[in-house]
């Protein structure tokens, strides 16, 4: 694939998803879900049955209007991006959603990554490069 700042092949695209130290999931303008990565020890599991699925179905009922809230804001242009961090078995997640806009700043869909950083809380003074 062509991008404008190089060129990728579909595996190592896959392999840069895969890769990254926090689960992405996309939701089409329908809110629809369309790609999840499937990065090893994936916070929130996901089965290949999801795709194609509604976003809304995929989340507790305690939840769902607070998605909806968060994707009918980025449909609107009110807002980019949402953030919260939850704590799940001792752990602490970072999960953050970003409005997709295409270069005309027509929605595209939305992006969810989430990131265990309990490890990154911990951390503390300097580690330089291959110390």
């Amino acid at each position: 694939m062509k991008f404008e700042t190089g060129e990728l092949t579909h595996s190592v695209i896959e392999g840069i998803f895969n890769s990254l130290p926090v689960d992405i999931t996309f939701v089409d303008t329908e809110d629809t879900v369309r790609f999840y990565s499937e990065s090893g020890g994936r916070i929130f599991p996901r089965s290949k049955a999801v795709i194609g699925r509604s976003v809304q179905a995929c989340h507790p009922k305690q939840s769902v209007h607070k998605v909806q809230q968060i994707l009918d804001d980025f449909r609107a242009g009110k807002r980019n991006t949402a953030e919260f961090w939850i704590n799940l078995k001792g752990r602490m997640i970072y999960i953050r959603y970003f409005a997709v806009r295409n270069q005309s700043g027509e929605y595209q869909g939305c992006l969810e990554v989430t990131q265990d950083i309990t490890d990154i809380q911990a951390l503390t003074g300097e580690k330089r490069l291959l110390d």
